[in-house]
């Protein structure tokens, strides 16, 4: 069975950091593309940040470059986001995201539960 248990959110004020982990179980981790995404109260989920099965391609959100830092542990079934230089519109619940094609035109796709971020003085 799939499993992607994010943690490491919280409550942080502005110009603080967190790094959120996402640890995956139940399929095969290093042949999946990773990513975080983000939705905040009242808007639609939003791509933060792409990481591919190898590592070594990386793809950010606009809002978010040169602030967080996405990454990942094949060995140890982790993807990771490193987030620095927090903004109160940071506020969202994070999710991770493990995908790939296995099809023409099919993907498989599987969600964690998210992580709340609550960036607030």
């Amino acid at each position: 069975q799939v499993h992607l248990v994010e943690s490491g959110g919280g409550l942080v004020q502005p110009g603080g950091s967190l790094r959120l982990s996402c640890a995956a179980s139940g399929f095969t981790f290093s042949s999946y593309g990773m990513s975080w995404y983000r939705q905040a109260p009242g808007k639609e989920r939003e791509l933060v940040a792409f990481i591919s099965s190898a590592g070594s391609t990386t793809n950010y959100a606009d809002s978010v470059k040169g602030r967080f830092t996405i990454s990942r542990d094949n060995a140890m079934n982790k993807v990771y986001l490193q987030m620095n230089s927090l903004k109160p519109e940071d506020t969202a619940v994070y999710y991770c995201k493990a995908s790939r094609r296995v099809g023409p035109t099919t993907r498989a796709d599987y969600w964690g539960q998210g992580t709340q971020v609550t960036v607030s003085s």
